[in-house]
């Protein structure tokens, strides 16, 4: 089946307006935030959302999101479609998420290159695959099967790694350009999962990011790292969510900006949860460097094609 464009809206008569994201920073929405966000003078460029949080049929969190619905683009996470699984898709999970999004119409929804479920278990963490050929088949066919019910592109999130698979045959770049390639799906490059996964394991994240399908990018996660070490000693970095974004993380993401123009960037903060003006400030920052560095970068583009 061929795919609608991720902008496309819901085939029937909208709830809510169809905005699609603007290419400006964004924060993930938190119930606390809520009413700080609506009568801020500074206008977030987008709001984001973990899917499962509203899969109930109603109540106060999805008044609340439609309040926030009617005022800024929306783009919808999912954390539990276990799409590396080997299990296959959870059919009656995927229709909750088909309601969600057929309910707000968000700008994008993406999902995480992982898995979390096996039999009736679920692990309360996102899991790493292998990179091989049986693994690519797997996770293509199960990204088809969730774009076919949600009748739109989904965005594929890069991981946070800590260990690899002997069974792995390509590297990550490799493995997730060919899944894209052949499921139709675009990207969400998370840029502190790359330097997180680097460090881990040896990699250098400019060589990464040189070796990753930019070009199939449609979104950009940041997000704040704990340090840590493992049991032999080395720097172990965890994917924390509980902090401001790094500098390291920051001359990362110029990096990439400077080479695909601004689009949507997402400033995660899941964990110790601070007020809303911490988190504002972080957005901003997101926001300064695509306003500095996106527009040049989109016309070189321009002038490289002619």
């Amino acid at each position: 089946m061929a795919h609608s464009a991720p902008n496309t809206p819901i085939v029937g008569t909208p709830r809510f307006p169809n905005a699609p994201l603007p290419p400006r920073a964004g924060a993930g929405l938190k119930a606390d935030h809520i009413d700080a966000i609506l009568a801020d003078d500074y206008r977030i460029g987008f709001l984001e959302v973990h899917a499962e949080n509203y899969m109930g049929d109603g109540g106060a969190a999805h008044r609340a999101l439609s309040a926030i619905r009617t005022e800024f683009p929306l783009s919808v996470h999912g954390v539990g479609l276990s799409i590396g699984s080997e299990g296959g898709i959870d059919p009656a999970h995927l229709e909750r998420l088909a309601k969600v999004v057929e309910r707000y119409e968000p700008g994008m929804v993406s999902e995480h290159l992982a898995w979390s479920s096996h039999d009736a278990g679920y692990f309360n963490d996102l899991l790493p695959v292998p990179y091989n050929a049986e693994t690519l088949d797997r996770v293509a066919t199960h990204i088809g099967q969730i774009q076919d019910r949600l009748k739109r592109q989904i965005l594929l999130e890069n991981p946070s790694t800590y260990v690899a698979f002997e069974q792995s045959t390509m590297s990550e770049t490799d493995f997730i350009r060919e899944v894209a390639q052949k499921s139709g799906c675009g990207l969400l490059l998370d840029i502190n999962n790359v330097f997180i996964s680097a460090t881990n394991h040896g990699w250098k994240p400019i060589q990464y990011l040189r070796n990753f399908p930019l070009e199939l990018v449609q979104e950009i996660h940041l997000a704040g790292h704990a340090e840590d070490v493992d049991d032999e000693g080395e720097k172990l970095l965890i994917d924390a969510h509980d902090r401001p974004v790094a500098e390291a993380v920051w001359k990362l993401y110029e990096m990439v900006i400077c080479q695909v123009g601004a689009m949507p960037t997402l400033v995660e903060w899941d964990n110790d949860v601070p007020e809303w003006p911490v988190l504002r400030r972080e957005a901003m920052l997101a926001d300064a460097v695509l306003k500095r560095l996106g527009p040049s970068a989109l016309l070189g583009s321009r002038h490289a094609t002619g």
